[in-house]
């Protein structure tokens, strides 16, 4: 299913939205996503599962790990920096450092 990467990131989302305290299962979700997104090599789905994931880890406190997580990622992309996906992801990125 072409989408199950989305579904899973939306899930984690949800998680966070409803019960903040269900860090570690909304991370799985996100980690789900990114999983799916890479064997589908579905480079958008990656990058908002790798965006998902890292602004979890950022308000962790792991803001190198999400750094790292997010930017090659980011880097993948030639064009369309002007999209919502893209422009978050350089946002996120800029909070990291």
């Amino acid at each position: 299913m072409y989408y199950q990467s989305e579904l899973h990131r939306l899930e984690g989302e949800l998680r966070l939205r409803l019960d903040a305290l269900d860090e570690q299962r909304a991370e799985m979700s996100f980690r789900r996503a990114l999983e799916i997104a890479k064997q589908q090599q579905a480079k958008s789905w990656e990058l908002r599962a790798a965006t998902s994931l890292a602004r979890l880890w950022g308000e962790q406190g792991r803001r190198a790990e999400a750094h790292d997580l997010l930017a090659p990622v980011y880097g993948w992309f030639a064009e369309g920096f002007d999209t919502a996906d893209l422009k978050e992801a350089v946002a996120l990125l800029s909070e990291l450092v």
